[in-house]
């Protein structure tokens, strides 16, 4: 992934070093475990350990894998080079190179979720925090486009707060999910190999043992794992969606913090566009577009091919580097957001008291009117709002057929806002808690 969209956290995961500190590990610990259960010499597993704080030179082993055309094995002879080749000769005894690169993929994506499970809990923060200021903030909901009733602002909050909760509970299962690893040797039956080392390894790591693994840990938990990180990139836009439209110049209810010295166009001065939340559109397209390849590494010929290792090497860091990024910004974008709640009430009353037409409806039914009758005498007089942006109000309390029905005290009683928002405390309880 580009700098432009990366954190160093994140990215320190995905580096060389990173990957062959992990390999590393990996060698070393398989050693300690065989030396542990009278395998292997104890010299030879004390003199592995001896490299503990060596920096592995990326260059050197890139060069010896231009003539080995095998990364693992560029790997070992580089870690001979530093332990010496008598003292390394029990190095990755028994192994196969999927239980180093499968291992440490998984400790990746595991360290990744971690990282981004941080960004959740910032980005679900600064949901709260706007959800509780606006609480009371009365807009209008809409629905195709089109002004419905009333809610909140902070419903609206609330609503990206709970499908983001459910997110960080996924990402929870995802990260439990790919916590495994493999040293289980050719086609995974420890023929060379006992599963005790396998046990040791997996616990230093942090990881449970793969209950049956073939040459490869089974490409469903990753599937898993990428489709979680797509889901939610698409709830990222969810929300950046409701952000750029907030902001369009005829809505403006609420816009992303326009910084000093902020430019919004190269041509014309006076643009504050919505840059941060059209990227995170883009954003989360570039992490969906992970999920499918993922899927389709799922499906290997017998017990391993490396069909699924290239599309890794790439999608691995490609989508958690994005969506770690996304999850800060978007944190940033709320919290920093502006609300206007008074354009949300000129908004709402462009077609005035129209939004309240469901009420005089059931009010007419309640009434004894019939549904048919009833909705056709709301809407002819809604209608006219559409038309001629005269007062709901006003026009039902002039047609005869409502008020022999209602009153006009009761039709004035219908246009009530707090009558839309008396439950938004129940709503809030169940999101977030007492």
């Amino acid at each position: 992934m580009i700098p432009r969209y990366a954190r160093p956290d994140m990215v320190a995961v995905w580096s060389p070093e990173t990957k062959f500190k992990i390999w590393y590990e990996i060698e070393a610990h398989a050693c300690e475990a065989m030396a542990n259960l009278g395998v292997i010499p104890r010299e030879n597993a004390d003199a592995v350990w001896k490299a503990k704080d060596v920096e592995f030179d990326v260059a050197r082993i890139d060069a010896i894998e231009e003539v080995t055309k095998h990364d693992v094995i560029a790997f070992l002879t580089h870690l001979a080079e530093h332990v010496g080749s008598e003292e390394a000769r029990f190095v990755h005894q028994g192994m196969t190179s999927s239980d180093v690169l499968d291992t440490c993929l998984n400790v990746q994506l595991t360290r990744a979720a971690d990282l981004l499970l941080v960004g959740m809990d910032k980005l679900l923060e600064a949901l709260k925090k706007r959800a509780l200021e606006h609480k009371d903030t009365v807009r209008v909901g809409r629905s195709h486009g089109i002004h419905a009733e009333p809610t909140t602002m902070g419903l609206t909050f609330a609503r990206f707060y709970a499908e983001m909760d459910r997110n960080k509970r996924r990402l929870i299962a995802a990260r439990e999910e790919i916590a495994t690893g493999a040293i289980s040797g050719a086609v995974g039956t420890f023929a060379n190999i006992d599963p005790r080392v396998e046990e040791y390894v997996c616990e230093q790591l942090g990881l449970s043992p793969e209950p049956i693994s073939t040459q490869v840990i089974p490409r469903d938990r990753h599937a898993m794992f990428f489709a979680t990180l797509g889901v939610i990139a698409s709830s990222i836009e969810n929300v950046a969606i409701e952000i750029r439209h907030m902001q369009r110049t005829e809505v403006l209810e609420g816009a992303e913090f326009f910084s000093m010295g902020q430019k919004g166009s190269s041509a014309m001065p006076h643009k504050k566009n919505p840059v941060l939340t059209e990227n995170l559109t883009g954003l989360a397209r570039l992490v969906r577009m992970t999920v499918i390849p993922a899927m389709e590494n799922v499906a290997l010929w017998h017990e391993r091919d490396i069909s699924h290792s290239s599309v890794e090497r790439g999608i691995g860091p490609d989508a958690t580097i994005t969506l770690d990024f996304a999850l800060h910004r978007l944190a940033g974008v709320i919290d920093k957001m502006l609300v206007f709640p008074q354009n949300m009430l000129d908004n709402m009353n462009k077609f005035p008291g129209l939004v309240m037409s469901q009420r005089v409806l059931l009010a007419l039914t309640q009434a004894g009117v019939s549904r048919e009758d009833a909705y056709s005498m709301v809407q002819r007089n809604a209608l006219k709002v559409w038309e001629d942006r005269v007062d709901f109000r006003e026009l039902l309390l002039a047609d005869a057929d409502v008020v022999a029905a209602l009153g006009a005290e009761a039709i004035n009683e219908k246009f009530d806002m707090g009558y839309h928002t008396k439950h938004v405390d129940t709503i809030f309880r169940r999101v977030f808690g007492e």
